[in-house]
């Protein structure tokens, strides 16, 4: 199938570069072909966030989005910012709260129901949107330009035989192939390391993000506030924190957020957030409610000194395939989508200049510098690795940060998240309490609530490089932390009539990728199941 664009993922940068690009053409009155892949059932099946939405990039990209009916729905009314203790907790001054982390003029809004309206707004400009697809491969010239991407084959056995069902894949060629696959994207990783694109930026660093949908008793709810907290469960060397966001419909948004440079192997991010939500300031506001929905997704925080080269022959990544979430902010969302339209306004460009896709997107980096997405990256590019220092030292540096808008003369660099851990001997012990099933749950019950749905007769998408480490690395050295690092069960060691070995539940991926990224030896390699595999959030 031959097409101008080809963009792979249909979140918010993804979407918007291809809805941008119908926009010139009809501008225009040229005919540009777009096409979007999406590996999820449905647009927004695997979009997770909290989210606070800052509407800038929308604002630009369809002034008219209220009239139009986008799902943003509850303005945000009041922000909160607490450090927790174990007991309480000591909420910040409002005055004392950087303007970057106030949200007067955003929305609590589900960021899948956003896409999804999106996409609705894409396909009646015209945009092909192919749900279900999963982009599997590369595909590249003789030239060595990207020449686009092959969807998976459907209906192949685990063993590799072809079922009833098979189905082979479609070669998607196009003039310029975008990568908008969101964190960690399994392709986006082989074009970045195809083209050397990280060669001069610093490690991309994540976080792993775990949230919750909960209806809450009505005279709980307070639409429209805006809940943020550090400090416990999680002690002064890890950094991560909390978010409660009151949608509307009696409707709540839980989450908490672990980065992935933590050292403790045995520290469970999922445990953290059952743990957190024990809490005397959060357990009341749950009790008497229902859990609706649960998801993890890793989320990147390396910021501005991690934006790699963003375009290679043949085509570029947008959206957090690049990196532009601002840690302190929580947000990346309108980072994503402004980016997703500057990528469209260089393709379309080069398109005109050339009508062979052979032209260089030169014109998106720069337009990107030029842009307020880099710009307020650079203003707080040092407030996340300076918790490498821990707590109190990470966060005079974010409040100097914040409110000087970046004065500091220095950029703070990272280490990758898989060289953090130490060794299980010289680690504390965590005992975490039993879920007690009213606020706080085990994995198998949170992960039927995700809706999570895989063909177990496929070829595993969880491979291994060396099938020894799990257990003679990752076990005898760390007390194999994949059973822990991971939100939904996926990896259990078990001990049989051939000893010990590692059991890969593959049924359970949520797609979070954060074995792809924790496993100390990256030995774990995360690959696309079949398409349609996976989660299937809803209002999440």
């Amino acid at each position: 199938m031959e097409y101008d664009v080809v963009i792979v993922g249909a979140g918010p940068a993804g979407l918007a570069a291809a809805i941008r690009l119908r926009q010139l053409a009809e501008e225009s009155g040229r005919e540009v072909s777009v096409t979007v892949l999406e590996k999820g059932s449905e647009v927004g099946a695997h979009i997770l966030s909290g989210a606070v939405f800052e509407p800038r990039a929308l604002d630009e990209l369809i002034p008219d989005w209220k009239e139009k009916g986008a799902p943003l729905n509850t303005p945000a009314r009041k922000d909160e910012f607490r450090l927790l203790t174990a007991r309480g907790g000591i909420r910040m001054p409002g005055m004392l709260l950087p303007p970057a982390m106030r949200n007067h003029g955003n929305y609590v809004i589900s960021l899948g129901n956003l896409c999804r309206w999106l996409g609705q707004q894409a396909e009646e400009m015209g945009v092909e949107i192919y749900p279900g697809f999963a982009a599997a491969e590369v595909l590249y010239h003789e030239d060595g330009r990207v020449k686009g991407v092959a969807t998976g084959d459907m209906g192949i056995a685990r063993d590799g035989s072809r079922k009833a069902t098979y189905e082979p894949g479609i070669e998607l060629h196009a003039k310029y192939t975008l990568f908008a696959e969101g964190a960690r994207g399994s392709l986006t990783g082989q074009v970045v390391e195809r083209f050397g694109l990280r060669d001069r930026a610093q490690p991309q660093t994540y976080g792993i993000g775990l949230k919750e949908l909960w209806e809450i008793e009505p005279g709980k709810h307070r639409p429209g506030l805006i809940q943020h907290s550090f400090g416990w469960p999680l002690d002064i060397r890890t950094y991560g924190g909390s978010f409660l966001y009151h949608l509307e419909e009696n409707l709540v948004s839980i989450g908490f957020v672990v980065a992935l440079d933590y050292e403790n192997p045995h520290l469970s991010p999922f445990d953290e957030f059952q743990r957190f939500k024990s809490h005397p300031l959060v357990r009341p506001v749950l009790e008497g409610g229902t859990r609706l929905a649960y998801g993890a997704r890793a989320i990147n925080e390396g910021g501005y000194q991690s934006i790699p080269e963003t375009v290679f022959p043949g085509g570029a990544l947008v959206g957090c395939a690049a990196g532009f979430l601002n840690v302190p902010k929580i947000k990346g969302s309108h980072n994503a989508m402004k980016s997703g339209a500057l990528a469209a306004e260089a393709v379309f460009a080069a398109l005109g200049e050339a009508d062979d896709g052979t032209r260089p997107l030169d014109a998106y980096p720069k337009a990107l510098e030029r842009s307020w997405v880099v710009e307020e990256l650079r203003q707080v590019r040092n407030c996340r690795p300076a918790f490498r220092w821990g707590l109190c030292i990470g966060t005079a540096i974010s409040f100097i940060e914040l409110w000087t808008g970046g004065v500091l003369p220095w950029t703070l660099g990272h280490r990758p998240d898989h060289e953090s851990l130490k060794k299980a001997a010289r680690a504390r012990r965590i005992a975490y309490p039993k879920p007690d099933g009213v606020v706080s749950f085990d994995k198998p019950s949170s992960v039927y609530l995700s809706n999570t749905n895989h063909e177990e007769d496929q070829p595993a998408h969880l491979t291994l490089k060396d099938e020894s480490v799990p257990i003679a690395v990752n076990l005898a050295l760390y007390d194999a932390p994949e059973q822990r690092y991971c939100p939904a069960g996926v990896y259990e060691i078990v001990d049989d009539d051939a000893g010990q070995r590692l059991q890969i539940n593959a049924q359970n991926c949520v797609h979070c990728k954060t074995c792809d990224i924790k496993d100390p030896t990256q030995n774990i390699v995360w690959v696309v199941p079949e398409g349609g595999g996976g989660p299937n959030y809803a209002n999440m």
